[in-house]
């Protein structure tokens, strides 16, 4: 059991002699960025994981979302929820279009398609739902309705790398799905991110290629104005290194989420993550909710307790995003009630392939200490 400061995660790097070896090429032909030889080779064996066929990848996860909304040339509203990162929305607001927030179901805290039907106007163009914690939202339906109303559908995946349901890649749902490789997620290529994308979308994947290269079509012919969101080579080498070694980096996280249940199970007032039929989890968090009215003890007095023995937990999401500064009274937090209570509540625990069980233990005897004490007290 180690006494060392626990942060909410650690990122999984492959040995150092492993990622020399990867990177040591690059110093032969002096390429180390304009999609090269480890970009192509990340981008094939990324592709063959995720079972897609067409992707692109980009500098981080925000630009993925941000381009790729882009390169869909959406008009209008979008649909969407605010329990998520400040990238998804922001994403939605720096391309012109107006989010419009649909609250989430209690149980795996995703997009609630049964308050979603009743949002779509004459304006809305897409739906960009966001699977949260690992937690897969309701493609099924949320595809039904798109279909029905000549939507399109973007999927936030940041949180589901490697996850699938009834046997289908996450990562082929809908028309786009956008994927965060920064070094707090599960998998990591230090930064960077990718779109996955469908046949459906004829000059998408040109679209979104030009959008990432400055807009340039070829050696002399700029014909668009484009941002620079390319991945560099020594990304694209941590993402390959770090690849060879992620089905087992799952495994060990999984040790640590059992360990987690075992330890907090059954404590009235703890709502514990739910486990979806036919999904395959990739253990990406541990969100763990504190009913005070039950407990005694708030979600915050949990924190700062943890915080105190240099154990650092997070409040994810909160706030929710219609709820930043920057969006003061464009939206109303009392339109997603249900998102609203539970970030008020949320804690999400340490959480990494290489923390020790006996620490889990310690986290858990700590927040059980609280609640003991609270209950005294009240």
């Amino acid at each position: 059991m180690s006494k060392q400061k626990i942060y909410v995660t650690r990122s999984s790097m492959p040995e150092l002699s492993e990622y020399i070896e990867e990177i040591k090429d690059i110093w032969e032909t002096h390429w180390m960025t304009n999609m090269g030889a480890k970009h192509e080779k990340f981008r094939h064996r990324l592709q063959e994981y995720l079972g897609v066929e067409h992707m692109h990848l980009m500098v981080n996860g925000h630009m993925a979302l941000e381009l790729a909304l882009q390169a869909l040339k959406l008009t209008g509203e979008v649909i969407t929820t605010p329990f998520t990162f400040a990238s998804t929305t922001h994403a939605i607001v720096r391309n012109g279009l107006t989010p419009v927030f649909c609250d989430i179901r209690p149980d795996d805290y995703t997009i609630d398609t049964e308050k979603l039907e009743r949002l779509i106007t004459d304006r809305t163009s897409a739906i960009v739902p966001v699977h949260v914690y690992g937690n897969i939202c309701q493609v099924e339906e949320i595809q039904r309705i798109a279909d029905k109303y000549g939507l399109v559908v973007l999927y936030d995946a940041a949180h589901t790398f490697g996850e699938t349901y009834r046997g289908n890649s996450v990562a082929a749902f809908g028309d786009v799905s956008c994927y965060s490789f920064h070094a707090t997620k599960v998998f990591n290529s230090i930064e960077g991110g990718a779109v996955c994308y469908s046949d459906r979308l004829n000059e998408f994947g040109l679209s979104l290629f030009r959008l990432k290269n400055f807009g340039i079509r070829s050696e002399t012919e700029v014909d668009g104005v484009g941002a620079n969101a390319k991945m560099n080579e020594f990304c694209a080498a941590m993402g390959i290194c770090n690849l060879r070694h992620i089905d087992e980096e799952i495994a060990k996280r999984k040790r640590v989420v059992d360990r987690y249940r075992e330890c907090l199970q059954d404590i009235s007032g703890i709502k514990l993550p739910v486990v979806q039929p036919d999904v395959k989890y990739n253990y990406a968090y541990f969100p763990v909710v504190f009913d005070e009215q039950v407990l005694g003890v708030t979600r915050n007095e949990i924190y700062m307790t943890l915080a105190a023995h240099e154990i650092y937990s997070r409040k994810y999401f909160y706030p929710l995003t219609s709820q930043f500064e920057c969006y003061r009274q464009r939206f109303t937090e009392g339109d997603t009630p249900v998102a609203l209570y539970f970030s008020k509540r949320v804690l999400t625990l340490p959480l990494y392939a290489d923390l020790a069980l006996a620490d889990v233990d310690r986290i858990c005897d700590i927040i059980k200490s609280k609640l003991q004490l609270g209950n005294k007290e009240g």
